[in-house]
């Protein structure tokens, strides 16, 4: 199998921001490195979890768990209101 193709044929991008097990899979930031509480105050760390148009990253691409994923929504959305984070770009 060719590098940078998945088994169904379709180019895989790796993104340098999250963490894959061996199979290739996101996993969960949090979870790995036992970070409990996730504090709006940390914009450079809430920023990994957001696109270029300031939208947050589904699970799916980033990888985080069902808890986790909510806790980084709810963090965005706190730091967005104190003007810590762009609503859009």
């Amino acid at each position: 199998m060719r590098q940078g193709l998945n088994k169904n044929n379709k180019s895989v991008k790796k993104n340098k921001n999250f963490t894959f097990d061996k199979n290739g899979n996101a996993v969960c930031h949090f979870c790995i490195n036992t970070i409990d509480d996730i504090d709006y105050t940390e914009a450079e760390m809430l920023r990994r979890f957001m696109s270029a148009y300031a939208r947050i990253l589904p699970r799916r691409i980033t990888g985080t768990c069902a808890k986790h994923q909510r806790r980084v929504a709810n963090a965005i959305k706190r730091a967005r209101i104190v003007a810590l984070l762009p609503f859009v770009v």
